[in-house]
């Protein structure tokens, strides 16, 4: 930042930067639970257009991988623009894409409204991460970028219920227009709350080789990424058609995902607090947990009640992912957060895109179950990549509470 917009950035209302980050926060929660939303309605909608739940799968998929190359693409590209009508233009397009969905006649349709999403999602998220910079007084950067990021927290742990619920009740369509709308609210507070945000050249597509090849923390962060997210959405892409399996009653499956939403908004802030000075022990802690969980709900012949535990272990995993890795992220990445924090964006979506197909493809080709065992493996091999308490994976220091964030 340079000392005119530092002046810029100190002398600003703190209300109208507080409201502006609470605009894009909803932006990026109805980003990203768009994305996801297709997790708790592979079924009804699969029955619905006629596909099989594998195949239903690419909803995930198919925004996932858009996202993973859309996140640099538009950061860079967009360079010139006034990052207000960018992220404008970008949550509409997600809006209305899940309208379109809603109303789909076939399930090319959809895939075509989720290629629209994958852009949405890709691009807005790697603009919003270094918004806050830009929206609130210095001092308040750090917790303004937690509330953002906050949005993709809240989404994964409540999006998903939320949606599946409004699907149960009222059927799948109904829940894709719910999210479209919602989108829609947000472009419209983003329109309305946001001041205009001049474009800064921030990152070049030359940064990202550089900073992945010179820097091993960061590597070693984006591996972790993948290895979790990847096993992560492999296996809980796929959830509802193993709860059926096992027994659960269909209309239950909403309330069991509410507990997996619950206990992860749990495991965000205690890794929130822990990540402070306990940066590796909780990423090790949330390798295990996970790794615990999937192997869990594959052994057990599961219940009601004791479904509900596993996903309560699973939710309260999960819900340190985001927090932790991208703190491990900006940490490790010294100056370079916002190549490092484009890597990390891509590497995210790409594995829940890789994590849905190559569950999709074990799904139907093996069986549904196979996918928790598959999940946990890759978890585990995570503590590969972390090594022992003694590796030096970056040479950085303690994480402080703005590192953290």
């Amino acid at each position: 930042m340079t000392s005119a917009e530092s002046l810029v950035s100190d002398t600003r209302s703190p209300v109208r930067g507080w409201l502006a980050v609470l605009a894009v926060t909803l932006g990026i929660f109805s980003l990203m639970t768009s994305e996801l939303l297709p997790v708790g309605l592979l079924t009804p909608v699969g029955s619905s257009l006629d596909v099989s739940e594998g195949t239903a799968g690419l909803m995930v998929t198919v925004p996932g991988l858009v996202a993973a190359v859309f996140a640099p693409v538009v950061t860079v590209a967009t360079a010139r623009f006034d990052r207000r009508l960018v992220l404008a233009v970008l949550i509409g397009l997600v809006g209305t894409a899940n309208l379109v969905s809603a109303s789909a006649s076939g399930f090319g349709v959809v895939l075509t409204a989720r290629f629209l999403i994958g852009i949405g999602v890709g691009g807005f998220w790697s603009i919003a991460g270094s918004i806050a910079l830009r929206l609130v007084p210095e001092k308040h950067v750090a917790r303004a970028t937690a509330v953002v990021f906050g949005g993709v927290q809240a989404a994964s742990v409540l999006g998903v219920p939320a949606g599946t619920f409004i699907g149960d009740l009222s059927g799948w369509r109904t829940a894709f227009a719910a999210v479209g709308a919602l989108g829609l609210v947000a472009l419209v507070c983003t329109v309305a709350l946001m001041p205009k945000v001049p474009a800064e050249r921030t990152i070049r597509f030359g940064d990202l080789p550089r900073v992945f090849k010179g820097n091993a923390g960061v590597r070693a962060g984006i591996a972790m990424t993948f290895l979790v997210i990847t096993g992560h959405f492999l296996a809980y892409t796929f959830v509802r058609p193993v709860l059926q399996g096992d027994g659960v009653d269909d209309g239950l499956i909403g309330v069991l995902l509410l507990a997996f939403g619950v206990a992860g908004i749990c495991g965000n802030f205690l890794a929130g607090a822990l990540i402070v000075r306990r940066l590796r022990a909780v990423v090790l802690g949330i390798t295990v947990v996970l790794t615990v969980a999937m192997t869990l709900l594959a052994v057990l012949d599961n219940s009601t009640g004791s479904a509900a535990a596993v996903l309560a272990l699973w939710g309260l995993g999960y819900g340190a992912v985001p927090v932790t890795f991208q703190t491990w992220i900006l940490d490790k990445a010294s100056g370079d957060a916002e190549a490092a924090s484009s890597l990390y964006v891509s590497t995210f979506n790409l594995s829940i895109a890789l994590g849905a197909l190559f569950g999709g493809l074990a799904v139907d080709g093996i069986a549904t179950t196979s996918v928790l065992w598959i999940g946990a493996a890759l978890a585990l091999l995570t503590l590969l990549v972390v090594g022992s308490p003694g590796r030096n994976t970056s040479g950085a220091g303690p994480v402080t509470i703005d590192q953290a964030h």
